[in-house]
């Protein structure tokens, strides 16, 4: 059993018979998922995976998360322990891009794609460096550190930066609220 990809056009038509699980953080799925999906972050995917094989054993199982990368490293790991699921080419970016409706949280104050905050991240870590490389050349380091991740983060498709980022308070769901979604996830 391999993860399968299914387009845009594919799931808008299937969407009300699919299960959708959205990986991305809490404050990601919070500014906009498709609608009905259920947001289990991917670093609470093995908690979830009970949940996810009864959900499979009822119907298909689609994974999304902001372009695709995420859902794939979850669909894999899905795979792994026998439950099949798909993923969405090119993820909410491509859904949003051929304008279908999206839900989201309408109390919840906006919170910045994971990639925009590995952006910021990124550059006032290597401005810092810079900077205080002024005073202390072994400051430089911290630049080169960050750039060289960045690049690993490149070839490999993979981005340590967002695992860390993942982890703050703002990108972590409550645990009611991941509870709640595991037993709708479950049935």
């Amino acid at each position: 059993m391999a993860p399968t990809t299914l387009t845009v056009d594919q799931v808008h038509a299937r969407l009300h018979e699919l299960t959708v699980i959205d990986v991305r953080t809490p404050g990601e799925y919070a500014s906009g998922h498709l609608p009905g999906a259920h947001n289990i972050p991917l670093d609470h995917l093995d908690a979830a995976l009970s949940a996810l094989k009864a959900a499979a054993d009822r119907g298909d199982l689609l994974v999304v998360c902001a372009s695709g990368a995420r859902s794939g490293t979850a669909c894999a790991r899905l795979v792994e322990e026998g439950i099949n699921a798909a993923t969405l080419t090119g993820g909410t970016a491509a859904w949003t891009e051929l304008g279908h409706d999206t839900h989201r949280a309408a109390t919840t104050r906006p919170v910045w794609g994971m990639e925009r905050q590995v952006r910021l991240a990124a550059g006032s870590l290597v401005l810092t460096g810079l900077l205080a490389g002024q005073r202390w050349s072994a400051a430089r380091w911290l630049s080169a550190g960050v750039a060289g991740g960045l690049a690993f983060s490149a070839l490999t498709d993979t981005c340590g930066m967002a695992a860390v980022l993942a982890r703050l308070p703002h990108n972590r769901p409550e645990a009611d609220d991941l509870r709640a979604t595991l037993a709708a996830v479950a049935g």
